[in-house]
């Protein structure tokens, strides 16, 4: 058959009028069928092959994508004044240039490195005359800049496909006491938080729900009638107050400011109802991160979270308190552990005050007295991309007083979307995991030291591997 195909191939292309006659010879048009079958198939292979190709160049794409794209945050923060070197070993290269003309600061060096076998070559730098430059991070990158200042960078992958622009900030370099305290926790809502809708038995028998479909879980109710809303005793007399007639209630949802109307109606016991569950605040207890030289504080790593909806408190006070540890839950694999306090809400136990919740953590100005008592001296900060795989320290107290516990940082995510989640660590200091099976609740906000910096601090633990934890990059509560 092969041989019957090449020949009247052949055939064609040595006599056409040949071929003609034969297409029209009856006896050959199954022969010419399968010829023309033949060709169909051919172009239709060859079709699927490019559509193959395709298909491969842009799988290979996004698979590089998905492998570098991580590699180099979208932020990158740098010290003023000091040299740095952003080594991310990514085949990326671009522009760095000024985000304003009228910048005060202006970058004083930036130069590429590419380590030859006996000699390291200095491939280009920018002066104050010099309005960008290219930098390749295919190799290691000295940064320098002289004032607080904001950059950016148009980097390509391999040079040439689109990868990200980057934001470079020009910060302050910053020493921080660590702590490692426990701390009690009393924060105050802004008005009171709806955390539920329900329903009631009115004077009728009838089963009823005034608040659905006007309020919803989540809400905050900041005014009653244009009156604002001291706390959950103030309102729930407001709406008694209210016999039934409409009210205008202003109320809090998505963090925009809105008003709905709602009329209240009686149950059996003849009060008047709205159907809502309602809070106004929240305590617990964590752990202090950092103090500061001007007695200001962050801790905990993560915001305070209402229990019931899991969005994140509107504060509108909070408190610190003197806490004694009396117990712990140690911690096994799909049950986490705890921190059990004492917290006496007494005004002489109160260490400072809670001014912003936010999903950093909780910030605020700590008692000068805490700041004098402080068991370590001031150290410096560490940047994300400073951050190394290996040793580490956390630093709690978990027997009363606070203590270094060695763990390994096992992963360091600089493009994590979820910013309480950068670090990975993993306990392997044989006292703590004897006393608690390593990271349990209320020691969020320990803080993680490494090579004398302090590079973040704790905020969860692995539900599934109690000896391990997430944490946050100092650098992120520092934005507050």
């Amino acid at each position: 058959m092969r041989v019957l195909f090449w020949n009247i191939r052949m055939t064609r292309m040595a006599c056409p009028e040949l071929f003609y006659i034969l297409r029209k010879d009856e006896g050959c048009d199954k022969l010419n069928r399968l010829v023309y079958m033949t060709k169909q198939q051919e172009r239709r292979y060859r079709s699927f092959l490019y559509i193959i190709l395709a298909a491969a160049v842009i799988a290979l794409t996004f698979t590089v994508y998905y492998i570098y794209w991580d590699k180099i945050p979208s932020t990158i923060k740098i010290r003023a004044g000091v040299e740095q070197e952003l080594d991310f070993k990514v085949p990326v290269s671009g522009e760095i240039y000024r985000v304003k003309e009228d910048a005060a600061a202006q970058v004083s060096s930036v130069t590429e490195t590419v380590r030859a076998p006996e000699a390291e070559q200095v491939a280009e730098s920018i002066s104050d005359s010099v309005e960008s430059i290219h930098v390749d991070f295919a190799h290691t990158v000295k940064v320098k800049a002289n004032e607080i200042d904001t950059y950016q960078m148009d980097l390509k992958l391999f040079g040439i496909l689109p990868y990200k622009n980057v934001d470079i900030q020009v910060i302050q370099d910053k020493m921080l006491i660590p702590s490692g305290i426990p701390i009690g926790i009393y924060v105050k809502t802004s008005g009171v938080l709806v955390v539920g809708i329900g329903e009631f038995e009115n004077r009728e028998g009838d089963q009823v729900s005034p608040a659905k479909y006007v309020l919803q879980k989540g809400d905050y109710i900041l005014q009653v009638d244009g009156e604002e809303i001291e706390n959950k005793k103030h309102f729930i007399q407001l709406v008694e107050e209210s016999d039934g007639n409409d009210m205008v209630l202003t109320i809090k949802r998505n963090n925009e400011i809105t008003e709905v109307m709602i009329e209240a109606d009686q149950n059996q016991n003849e009060e008047w109802k709205l159907g809502i569950w309602i809070r106004d605040n929240a305590q617990g207890i964590g752990t202090m991160t950092y103090e500061d030289t001007d007695h200001t504080f962050g801790a905990l790593g993560h915001g305070i979270n209402d229990v019931d909806t899991s969005l994140l408190m509107n504060l509108e006070e909070g408190t610190l308190y003197k806490t004694e540890i009396v117990g712990i839950t140690r911690g096994a694999n799909g049950s986490p552990g705890e921190l059990t306090g004492y917290i006496e809400y007494d005004s002489d136990n109160i260490i400072g005050e809670i001014t912003e919740n936010t999903t950093e953590g909780i910030f605020g100005i700590c008692d000068e007295e805490l700041v004098k008592a402080a068991c370590y001296e001031p150290i410096p900060i560490a940047l994300k991309q400073e951050i190394e795989l290996g040793p580490a320290q956390i630093i709690c107290s978990v027997t009363g007083e606070p203590e270094f516990y060695d763990v390994e940082i096992v992963e360091v995510n600089l493009e994590q979307e979820n910013i309480n989640r950068g670090i990975v660590i993993q306990v392997v200091d044989e006292k703590l995991l004897t006393l608690t099976g390593g990271i349990i609740q209320g020691m969020s906000g320990s803080p993680i030291i490494q090579n004398g910096k302090m590079v973040g601090a704790v905020t969860h633990v692995l539900v599934q591997d109690s000896t391990r934890g997430y944490g946050i990059f100092i650098e992120e509560m520092l934005t507050h």
